[in-house]
């Protein structure tokens, strides 16, 4: 099959190209560096003419509410083109747990781009997955300094971006689940003990003091980011560490 990979340049899209080039489909990634522009449209028609499957791994610049916006207009665009080229299949990454934290407007945000998708003429996946391991650095950052680094004790599942980018190939490579599908890491850590452990590996002086209003993760409730029915990825993040 053909597949166009919209952001098939960054983290994960570069992986999905990869994998499912390597299963002997023909996937070419897009991007603003390749000509595509989701937001004004340029170099769509041309990028999904003769696709039978359409991979959406953009993101939002931002994690304001201006990313609202942002899925809005790029959904809209994307699945005008695709319907107008015939593509039988549509799929998005997404986020577990996104419609369980309307205190966030990032959540909010993926949320509203499900329903996009899910409301639209294209038969659809959608792939939530837990936090990556690859950004808890950028976690930590939030709420770092010289001395320590505070976080709240949420439970986080976190997953290998490798993980992630195997399980998107695999959806997009059979039939639409019209539907979700749940992927995790193995296992659950309280966020602060993650990055307990993260600083340890790194050898990293600093302490992890846990403070429940800290960060972007402090507005959610319980463990809606974790799911233990996911398909659950193999790698574990001390594994992922060394």
């Amino acid at each position: 099959m053909k597949f166009a990979v919209i952001g098939g340049t960054g983290l994960v899209g570069s992986q999905v190209v990869k994998d499912l080039n390597a299963a002997g489909h023909e996937a070419v990634p897009h991007s603003q560096s390749t000509g595509v522009d989701i937001i004004t449209g340029q170099g769509l028609d041309e990028a999904l003419m003769g696709v039978d499957v359409v991979v959406n791994l953009t993101n939002s610049p931002t994690f304001d509410d201006a990313s609202l916006a942002f899925f809005q207009t790029s959904m809209d665009n994307l699945l005008a083109a695709a319907d107008k080229d015939g593509v039988g299949h549509f799929v998005i990454l997404s986020i577990v747990g996104t419609d369980q934290v309307p205190e966030m407007d990032y959540y909010r945000a993926k949320a509203l781009q499900e329903k996009i998708l899910a409301d639209g003429p294209i038969p659809y996946s959608i792939v939530r997955a837990t936090q990556f391991m690859d950004f808890l650095d950028a976690v930590l950052s939030w709420t770092a300094d010289a001395d320590s680094v505070r976080l709240p004790a949420t439970p986080i599942q976190p997953i290998a971006s490798r993980d992630v980018a195997e399980a998107v190939a695999e959806v997009a490579a059979g039939p639409p689940l019209n539907g979700i599908r749940n992927i995790a890491g193995p296992e659950i850590f309280p966020l602060d003990e993650l990055g307990r452990i993260t600083l340890s590996h790194k050898g990293d002086p600093r302490t992890v003091v846990t403070d429940p209003s800290a960060g972007m993760f402090a507005v959610v409730k319980g463990d809606v980011l974790t799911d233990k029915n996911a398909h659950l990825a193999p790698t574990r993040y001390a594994d992922w560490l060394s």
